[in-house]
């Protein structure tokens, strides 16, 4: 197992750590329910310095990100991010990832930590076409998330930039935490608003500490990766290896909005049929009627009993405390207001689709 630079100050944090994608990671430090309570209400920091980096460079480099995208990355002005997948040439998801317009000619993609090997595989081969200058950037850089209602303002105090004035899905390069040109990104995976922090491993450590400085008077609390699951999924955020992977294709996921058919991309003719035809099963959201919990893995049945699909991610919703999930089913089970049930052991628990977000402030 790898350790991340923030390691050492975790276990003296007393956070519980779990393997995940490689890395020793804190999967929480007082409990998930609290945790997620600080982010959705206050403001919490992660320590997601596993996720990969790529700096794509050169004359060709949004032609290599226009053909392993699905979406459209000449939209992009620099300071600009976009959330877009890499498909594969089977109808599936590579990975899912957030592509930054740093230079002119400059991009930067962050990829998911399980997934680097394979993603620096899959563009390498593409680029033999394209030539651009590629780098992998992961081992080199940690990564804190910064997230909730009160982020902007508690750590105005650690920069020059004007926080409140980075929309989402924009980034600035800029000081932060007495360093120089850090990216300062207005994403986030929580729904609950914040930043992004990109900054060197040998700097992560001043930086993690002068934000707990100034977060102090805000009630800032260090957050773990369960935490981060149920905010995400609160949000209907897909997850990797769960919502969406190899086999699943991004219509049928719902990522039609990062999926353009305006340039030509790996697999593109085909997904373009499958738009043109419909998908055959959708992503749904539902939310529990009775109580439960839904799982993973679990089977979505009709109210006969026959399986008719499963459960990708679930949880007890600590901001709605009720059980709510994503899982796959055909087109006719998809529609907002379906009746359907999840198999919790022995019994049927009756669920309705509901549309996303499950939770809005």
């Amino acid at each position: 197992m790898k350790d991340t630079a923030l390691t050492k100050t975790h276990e003296a944090l007393g956070a519980k750590l779990v393997p995940f994608a490689g890395f020793n990671m804190p999967v929480s430090y007082e409990g998930v329910n609290a945790e997620h309570e600080t982010v959705r209400n206050g403001v919490g920091v992660f320590d997601v310095s596993h996720m990969g980096e790529f700096l794509i460079s050169g004359e060709n480099a949004l032609n290599l990100i226009q053909k392993v995208t699905s979406n459209d990355a000449s939209k992009l002005t620099i300071g600009k991010a976009q959330y877009s997948c890499l498909p594969n040439e089977t109808g599936g998801i590579v990975d899912d990832l957030i592509v930054y317009r740093i230079k002119e000619e400059q991009y930067l993609l962050v990829v998911n930590a399980s997934n680097i090997e394979k993603d620096w595989a899959h563009i390498s081969k593409y680029n033999q076409d394209f030539n651009a200058e590629m780098r992998d950037l992961s081992e080199n850089y940690s990564l804190l998330a910064i997230q909730g209602p009160k982020a902007v303002e508690a750590m105005q105090s650690l920069t020059s930039v004007d926080l409140s004035a980075i929309k989402f899905y924009n980034f600035v390069v800029g000081d932060f935490a007495g360093i120089e040109h850090v990216i300062i990104s207005a994403t986030g995976y929580t729904g609950s608003g914040g930043f992004e922090i990109y900054c060197k491993n040998e700097e992560v450590k001043q930086v993690w500490d002068k934000v707990f400085e100034a977060g102090a008077d805000f009630g800032i609390k260090p957050i773990g990766l369960a935490a981060r699951d149920t905010l995400r999924l609160e949000m209907g955020y897909c997850l990797y290896g769960n919502d969406i992977n190899d086999s699943t294709s991004p219509l049928e996921a719902g990522l039609g909005w990062i999926t353009k058919f305006t340039k030509d991309f790996v697999n593109s003719e085909a997904l373009a049929k499958e738009k043109a035809h419909g998908a055959e099963r959708k992503l749904i959201a539902f939310e529990l009627n009775e109580r439960g919990i839904p799982r993973h893995d679990y089977d979505i049945v009709d109210s006969s009993g026959k399986k008719i699909g499963i459960v990708t991610s679930g949880t007890m919703s600590p901001s709605l405390g009720k059980g709510i999930g994503l899982g796959y089913v055909p087109q006719v089970f998809s529609k907002i207001g379906s009746s359907i049930h999840i198999q919790i052991r022995k019994k049927a628990i009756p669920a309705t689709v509901v549309k996303l977000p499950f939770y809005s402030n």
